[in-house]
């Protein structure tokens, strides 16, 4: 499990979009920029799609879930 409190491109607040790690500064769930990474669609994209993310927040996540995965493995 990844531990988002340490990543300060996110937040998370309990009474929006149901206590979701979110791009901090949006609504958009962080799960949004992974499932739409399955899907083919490329990171600059993602940020076009989603005005209120940046490229360099959607960077920032997923070098984060890049450090989290080596540090468990």
């Amino acid at each position: 499990m990844i531990d988002w409190s340490t990543c300060p491109a996110v937040s998370r607040d309990p009474e929006r979009v149901s206590g979701a790690w979110v791009f901090r500064g949006s609504r958009v769930p962080v799960a949004a920029l992974f499932e739409n990474l399955e899907d083919g669609v490329l990171i600059s994209d993602f940020a076009d799609l989603f005005p209120g993310v940046s490229l360099e927040q959607a960077r920032a996540v997923l070098e984060h879930a890049a450090r989290s995965s080596l540090a468990t493995a």
